[in-house]
């Protein structure tokens, strides 16, 4: 027994046990107590409920759900809008930050105070204000008759954006998307460890994209039906084509600026804190500034923003959330109506929690991945 408590790494792997068999006890003894008082108030337990017909519909989904939908489809259709909004908010959000920041480092007088504006005028309102404004722009657009027309295939009012759109179903369009995700990193992976095949990288995912998307659209497309839906203006509504909602619009656009302008300090910071003599060699050498930003400035400032912009992203993901101040159907939503509906909060809860925990931690684990990929051998990589 002396020997044992002499050992200090068997006491410390004792100690962890000890800590380890607590934390556990304490949690099955949270969840025990809390289902038997459940029991007590004649509520029922379990995950049953996702099976039973919700309904209540909503009003954007990828793929077709009404009021006789079961939760566990209603809960898919808001979990895939969060993804959707959050995807394309945090894209736009990146492209619009690294031109805002080179706006904020560049030279010419007009293009900084553009920059400087930009950043001031939306970093400094909070997400929600911005969220409401560009929704109460969006809803007092013209009605549908007096459109705005766009090239004469789209048309813009207070009911939405509508676009034209290929005849594929909703469950199409997310495979397609999964589909180019898997095999974009599977082909990217491969060809990593391969240098003969690094250059063509690029066309071999866009060779996978082009065969899935024909695939998709000629197996899931409506026989007798054209193969561009094109919008058409019938009474009071449009019908065909796709209809972008003034909530998803003025929630992705919130996003995009108000994580553009965060995005472009973080930018502007990892240029400056670039050494000037590599960027003064790189114009010693003939480059000019487009070559500069692209092949020396860029690379060498995205390994110093890349931890503050991972961080970044994540917040952005979870700031979709407030989609619900404006109806916006999203995951958060969605649980928070059927919780109303069903009385099945520890349940919900749990999954909404356990959604947002597997969304953040595959972006934290693919940045890190990026992360240690970009990382300069030999100096903490």
């Amino acid at each position: 027994m002396v020997s044992f408590f002499k050992n200090s790494r068997l006491r410390a792997w004792f100690i962890q046990a000890l800590v380890l068999l607590a934390t556990v006890g304490t949690l099955a003894s949270f969840i025990l107590i809390t289902r038997q008082n459940l029991l007590d108030l004649g509520i029922a337990t379990g995950f049953g409920f996702l099976d039973r017909s919700t309904g209540w519909p909503i009003n954007f989904a990828l793929f077709e759900v009404t009021a006789r939908s079961p939760y566990a489809h209603i809960l898919l259709a808001g979990l895939l809008n969060t993804l959707l909004v959050g995807l394309l908010g945090i894209s736009l959000a990146v492209l619009l930050g690294v031109i805002v920041g080179l706006m904020r480092v560049s030279r010419n007088f007009v293009l900084n105070l553009i920059g400087t504006t930009f950043v001031e005028a939306f970093r400094n309102v909070p997400l929600i204000l911005q969220v409401f404004v560009w929704y109460a722009i969006f809803t007092h657009l013209p009605s549908p008759r007096g459109a705005i027309s766009i090239f004469g295939f789209g048309f813009l009012s207070n009911r939405g954006l509508m676009l034209p759109t290929f005849d594929m179903s909703g469950w199409d369009i997310v495979i397609f998307v999964l589909g180019t995700g898997l095999f974009g990193y599977l082909i990217a992976s491969f060809a990593s460890s391969r240098d003969a095949l690094r250059r063509h990288v690029w066309p071999l995912i866009l060779g996978v994209v082009i065969a899935l998307f024909v695939v998709l659209l000629f197996i899931g497309r409506t026989p007798g039906e054209a193969i561009i839906n094109v919008p058409e203006l019938r009474g009071l509504r449009f019908i065909g084509g796709v209809a972008i909602k003034p909530e998803f619009s003025a929630l992705l656009v919130a996003i995009a600026v108000f994580g553009g302008a965060y995005i472009g300090e973080i930018v502007r910071g990892g240029i400056l804190s670039i050494d000037r003599g590599q960027i003064e060699a790189a114009r010693a050498l003939g480059l000019s500034n487009y070559q500069v930003n692209r092949l020396v400035t860029l690379p060498l400032a995205f390994r110093a923003i890349l931890p503050a912009l991972a961080n970044q992203i994540i917040w952005l993901m979870k700031a979709t959330t407030l989609g619900i101040a404006i109806g916006y159907p999203d995951y958060f939503m969605v649980v928070s109506t059927s919780i109303n509906q069903s009385g099945q909060t520890i349940e919900l809860l749990s999954l909404l929690m356990g959604g947002f925990l597997v969304i953040n931690y595959s972006i934290g684990f693919a940045m890190n991945r990026l992360n240690r990929h970009l990382a300069i051998k030999g100096q903490g990589g």
